[in-house]
């Protein structure tokens, strides 16, 4: 019976330590990130893809600055002639 619980514990024993080893690798692999190849090929595209998308954004921005510039120099200039107009 002892010899039984003896080699129930041995066994529990050598396996858990080798979890716990394993455990230990693969958490220290993630945190250095050695086997995130993949991932970091992803994470770069995906950056890619958003600065990107940013870029767009801003050259839409400049566009509509741009727009929104010559309405108010239109206007302004509109302004000054219905002064002049005025003053007349």
């Amino acid at each position: 019976m002892w010899d039984q619980i003896m080699a129930v514990f041995i066994l529990a024993t050598i396996f858990g330590g080798i979890a716990l080893v394993l455990g230990v690798y693969f958490w220290g692999v993630k945190m250095t990130g050695r086997l995130s190849g993949k991932s970091s090929a992803r994470q770069s595209e995906e950056e890619t893809r958003i600065i990107q998308e940013i870029y767009h954004g801003l050259s839409v921005m400049e566009e509509r600055i741009e727009a929104l510039e010559t309405i108010l120099i239109e206007n302004k200039k509109g302004e000054e002639k219905t002064k002049e107009d005025t003053d007349a």
